[in-house]
């Protein structure tokens, strides 16, 4: 099983700027890169506390500075971008990483890019699945032809540049949805599960659903491929790793959970989550490395789990030292 990192790239108070979150942020990938972390994601989001509305122009920067980790979107909003946009950026960042670039693509579980790009969220769903398959048209051939609803026909366009991977990974990101499960595999995708809270055993059923879906569309069922993308922070103890996250959790998920009406987050309800079969990777090295075990063993399988670390309230020098951890001690 590898280990990931993935990052929406939040910001901190007033006084770190976008420009020095930036900095920070390639210092982080150039980093990860070095103690051999397999991958880094950065995740679209269109808000004011996040950096990254556009992650491919992270990932191109982070391609020219780093060597050997894979450089993945974590999620691009597919719903509401241009496909053909979407695999020229990626075989772009491809080329300039000489074949480490992949993409995994969701409809969002925040919807401010719909209107902000002309979208109406009532074509949710239907927006997503006609994408999906233009998305992999342009993944397989290099002339397009190709009809949808909401997006203008290609009559055998070339799209260009081509990738140095034979075929551009494509993974499908999914939260709770039983149907995104069973279209992935389907589809033959690889899957990436978002576990933000709770316990990971309660999605085994879906992980279940998606190898069946799999394994009746014909697919080789050995090669049905599940990742999780889990929150995680690394400390040199499980005290130290718990307080440094808290106030940033609390205010990150204070302020989602007043949009969505959610309880009041409590230190209590956080380091209820800290517990051996709860979803947060958060603690000392083999704390987390335990619990890594323990989500590959409930969930039957997985090829990598990426510990989501935004950064945020977090200072730079402990998100450095988290990276550290879980690369040095954590990884092998």
């Amino acid at each position: 099983m590898k280990i990931g990192i993935d990052s929406f790239v939040q910001m901190g108070g007033p006084e770190l700027t976008g420009a020095q979150r930036s900095k920070n942020l390639m210092a982080e990938i150039k980093l990860a890169d070095r103690v051999g972390i397999s991958t880094y994601g950065i995740g679209e989001h269109h808000r004011v506390e996040y950096l990254a509305s556009s992650p491919a122009i992270f990932l191109a920067a982070a391609a020219a500075v780093t060597e050997q980790i894979r450089l993945s979107s974590a999620v691009t909003v597919l719903s509401s971008d241009d496909p053909v946009r979407i695999f020229q950026d990626f075989a772009t960042i491809d080329l300039i990483s000489n074949g480490r670039a992949e993409i995994v693509v969701g409809r969002g579980s925040f919807i401010e890019s719909y209107p902000l790009f002309g979208y109406d969220t009532k074509h949710y769903d239907e927006l997503f699945a006609e994408k999906l398959d233009l998305l992999l048209k342009l993944r397989d051939e290099t002339l397009v032809t190709w009809q949808g609803k909401h997006r203008s026909s290609l009559n055998g366009q070339g799209v260009w540049p081509r990738p140095v991977q034979k075929q551009l990974p494509v993974r499908l990101g999914v939260g709770g949805t039983p149907a995104s499960f069973a279209r992935a595999g389907l589809l033959g995708l690889p899957l990436t599960v978002a576990i933000i809270g709770g316990e990971p055993h309660r999605f085994r059923p879906m992980i279940d659903l998606y190898r069946q879906a799999w394994a009746r569309a014909g697919h080789d069922p050995a090669q049905a491929d599940v990742s999780v993308h889990a929150l995680g922070f690394l400390a040199d103890t499980d005290q130290q790793a718990a307080d440094i996250f808290w106030p940033s959790h609390k205010e990150t998920f204070g302020r989602i959970g007043r949009e969505r009406g959610w309880a009041p987050i409590t230190r209590e309800s956080f380091d209820a989550q800290l517990a051996p079969t709860a979803a947060y990777l958060i603690g000392s090295p083999e704390t987390v490395a335990t619990k890594l075990r323990y989500y590959d063993e409930v969930l039957g399988g997985l090829s990598q789990v990426a510990l989501h670390m935004s950064g945020g309230g977090v200072a730079h020098a402990d998100q450095m030292r988290s990276i550290e951890l879980l690369g040095t001690l954590v990884r092998d």
